[in-house]
């Protein structure tokens, strides 16, 4: 099996020393070289990373690399077999190619285990965590452009999970498909909405989008995906993380 999975990151950082693992330079173009191979090599589209995020890698991908089958991960973010604490074991504890391999024998796609929201839809945690309006338009294009799409969309607007961080494994010819109609989405959007009064955090949104769009794809093709235990390789602070939870629900 020819694996890749893409670790995108900004920064020089730990990395698993399986092959199947390529380290990539976000938002590389114009930036102190860190060793890693960047994101701004080919047909690329590393400048507009401050919105796209973690997608410039995605798109690089797409457009570059050669492999069976392509994933994705992040620097601190870990398909892992367990939920250790310890940072030490959480790397112990990532996938290798034998662990992907006997994976994607019986499932088309790999995904993170879900994130749940409870008292919230994921409609509502979006409106009430970043722009309402960004969210409506992007329901337009797909309605206007992927029609076939849209009752999936609408259905998983209503769910209280997610798959999220645009983590992922699947063949090189779901990887395609899904890129083609992801960017197409995402590019007409851009064209559309006008974020040059957006925060930095805000900006982000072409990235926050794309988190929600991957379940939509996924339900819209019914395909076979498999959910895996994904381990953040630094301590978090829940407390903080919740407070901040409820402070956008209800304030």
């Amino acid at each position: 099996m020819n694996l890749k999975i893409l670790v995108a990151t900004h920064k020089k950082y730990w990395m698993p020393n399986d092959e199947i693992y390529l380290p990539i330079h976000v938002g590389k173009e114009n930036k102190q070289d860190l060793g890693y191979i960047g994101d701004n090599t080919g047909d690329n589209i590393s400048l507009k990373n401050p919105n796209y995020c973690e997608l410039t890698a995605v798109y690089w991908a797409w457009k570059n690399l050669k492999a069976d089958y392509i994933g994705l991960v992040h620097y601190r973010r870990y398909f892992t077999k367990h939920n250790f604490r310890n940072c030490e074991k959480k790397k112990q504890d990532i996938l290798t190619k034998t662990d992907f391999a006997a994976i994607l024998k019986d499932v088309d796609i790999i995904v993170p285990d879900k994130r749940k929201y409870y008292i919230e839809t994921i409609r509502s945690h979006y409106n009430h965590s970043h722009y309402e309006k960004d969210l409506n338009e992007t329901e337009k294009i797909i309605k206007e452009l992927f029609p076939d799409y849209y009752i999936s969309f609408e259905k998983v607007m209503e769910r209280t999970w997610a798959h999220m961080f645009n983590m992922f494994v699947m063949c090189k010819d779901y990887f395609d498909e899904y890129c083609k109609w992801l960017f197409t989405v995402l590019f007409e959007l851009e064209k559309r909405i006008d974020i040059s009064t957006y925060t930095v955090m805000e900006a982000r949104v072409f990235g926050f989008i794309s988190e929600l769009l991957l379940d939509v794809w996924l339900e819209t093709k019914q395909l076979n995906y498999k959910e895996v235990n994904v381990s953040f390789m630094e301590k978090q602070n829940w407390l903080k993380k919740g407070g901040l939870f409820l402070k956008r629900k209800f304030f």
